[in-house]
């Protein structure tokens, strides 16, 4: 029985319990791919691009035999690490079958061969319709839908990335943008994290989530971080950084001071190398003299002047970009809160919003 084509959510839902095995190069799959998704290479890089010369200047019917040539040896291997991956979901079909979904860059002939030797060893199969190419659409798509997306914002300090984790324990549903792009949004933001994914890679982990969340029935509100466009090196797509600029921004007021010490703890203890890189990489928007006194300062191990520093730095930042919204007044809704406290925060966040 040959392989059952689907469209991208019907894949993507069944990708929830099964697994993907993405038959693209490593180089494609490294750059991005489907969130979960499995690499499994048909071909090599190398192969790959030997193969795609021969159909450009050759025939389609050359780069077939040469793709056969690197494909059969690969076979047995190939059928021994996808029972290797299926194992793993133990899930299978009403006949015991194991369910493998896959997909190439557009559904072509890297995906059909691999469905082919897969069903013909026992394997349900599934195949993405249009590929990769389709599901980067169908991506781009996700920003373009209005969400009810409620803002939680706050100076420098705050904890907002743990009030978020306290929202998450009300049930409500949070993306957090910092996690998905693995930066904390700042110069500092990089410190201490793994590497960011590419543009591409963030933009298919957020539509995932948008899309995940939209259709859960469970209370109607996103809840995100109020950030810049720009995180670290990604940027949050323009279409959805528009939409979230005219939402409800529930604003966290934390006395400078307590900001201070939640700031000192949390990155205090960071390599000081690190840090006065990073003072520096700002030098220009900081100013020659509180950059020159932030270095001292952190040299001489008095960690709070260093970051009272700073911190009154960002704070004029984050309040320049705070009022730069069109319906600042009525959006824009402050909650006093004497400490960074994440779930005591997170209460008052959800009691205003009532």
């Amino acid at each position: 029985m040959a392989a059952t084509r689907l469209f991208v959510e019907e894949f993507l839902q069944l990708a929830i319990q099964y697994p993907v095995l993405d038959v693209r190069s490593p180089g494609e799959y490294s750059h991005a791919h489907i969130p979960g998704a499995h690499t499994f290479p048909l071909f090599t890089d190398e192969e790959r691009k030997v193969v795609g010369t021969a159909y450009k200047q050759e025939s389609r019917q050359k780069a077939i035999k040469i793709g056969l040539n690197y494909f059969g040896p690969k076979m047995v291997r190939m059928t021994e690490e996808a029972e290797r991956i299926a194992k793993a979901y133990q899930k299978n079909t009403a006949d015991g079958k194991p369910v493998v979904l896959v997909h190439c860059w557009r559904g072509g002939m890297r995906s059909a061969g691999v469905a082919w030797l897969l069903d013909l060893y026992g394997f349900k199969v599934y195949t993405l319709a249009g590929g990769y190419k389709m599901y980067r659409n169908w991506v781009l798509q996700q920003f373009e839908k209005k969400y009810p997306i409620h803002i939680l914002g706050g100076y420098t300090g705050s904890g907002k990335t743990y009030v978020l984790d306290a929202l998450r324990q009300h049930k409500t549903k949070v993306i957090d943008l910092e996690e998905l792009a693995s930066h904390k949004g700042s110069a500092f933001g990089n410190i201490g994290m793994p590497a960011q994914p590419s543009q591409e890679m963030f933009e298919n982990k957020l539509a995932g989530q948008l899309w995940q969340l939209s259709k859960a029935k469970a209370n109607d509100t996103i809840w995100m971080e109020d950030e810049s466009q720009r995180i670290g090196d990604v940027n949050i797509p323009a279409v959805l950084f528009k939409q979230m600029r005219t939402k409800p921004v529930f604003f966290l007021d934390i006395p400078f001071e307590e900001r201070l010490k939640h700031i000192v703890a949390e990155y205090g203890p960071l390599p000081k190398e690190k840090l006065v890189n990073a003072i520096i990489r700002i030098k220009k928007r900081l100013g020659g003299l509180d950059t020159k006194n932030a270095v001292n300062f952190l040299i001489e191990e008095d960690i709070e002047a260093c970051f009272s520093i700073l911190l009154k730095y960002y704070d004029k930042q984050y309040l320049k970009g705070l009022h730069n919204r069109e319906d600042y007044e009525n959006i824009v809704h402050t909650i006093a809160c004497p400490l960074v406290a994440a779930a005591q925060n997170a209460a008052a966040v959800l009691k205003n919003k009532r």
